[in-house]
């Protein structure tokens, strides 16, 4: 149908060759074929939930090499904060202010990182930031020294309990 339509128009032109018209039928039809594909690539998709294996029992892998157990386990244990940025496959989460209400002078942010395929307590680091309001400014103080470590213990905790709902399955 293309390739006759572009005989149908260069016809009596004289310019085109045959090899040159079936090269430009060749070339539109190609074009015409990959319509659907770019359709497929710019349709939105939501990788994190698409990384998410919670609704299905959950497995200790993400695409992205970390284990999904801890993923999932830090998500939970930090939805109480607002969280800023999540990446599954790069293993990481960042969280942006939160100030607890018994205290607005005071506010924290933690970015975790899981760092590994297993369920070990060295496949996660935490870090905690800590700023006090003094006038109107927030100025960085450090942060209980256990405050990194509990987090991180109800992070393990969390995702042990995945686990086990999970049937102590890794896959």
């Amino acid at each position: 149908m293309v390739t006759s339509r572009v005989r149908r128009r260069f016809r009596g032109t004289g310019r085109l060759s045959g090899l040159t018209s079936a090269a430009l039928a060749a070339l539109l039809l190609a074009a015409c074929s990959s319509h659907d594909k770019a359709s497929e690539l710019t349709a939105p998709r939501n990788h994190l939930l698409s990384e998410d294996r919670s609704a299905t029992g959950g497995d200790d892998q993400l695409s992205g090499g970390v284990n999904a157990y801890l993923w999932r386990g830090a998500l939970d244990t930090l939805s109480f904060m607002p969280i800023a940025s999540a990446d599954a496959v790069g293993g990481f989460i960042l969280t942006d202010w939160y100030t607890p209400p018994a205290d607005h002078d005071e506010r924290f942010k933690i970015t975790a990182y899981i760092l590994d395929r297993r369920l070990r307590s060295d496949a996660l680091r935490l870090t905690v930031f800590r700023q006090v309001r003094e006038g109107n400014e927030w100025v960085d103080m450090p942060p209980a020294a256990n405050t990194a470590s509990d987090i991180t213990t109800k992070v393990l905790t969390r995702a042990r309990q995945l686990r086990a709902e999970n049937g102590d399955r890794d896959n």
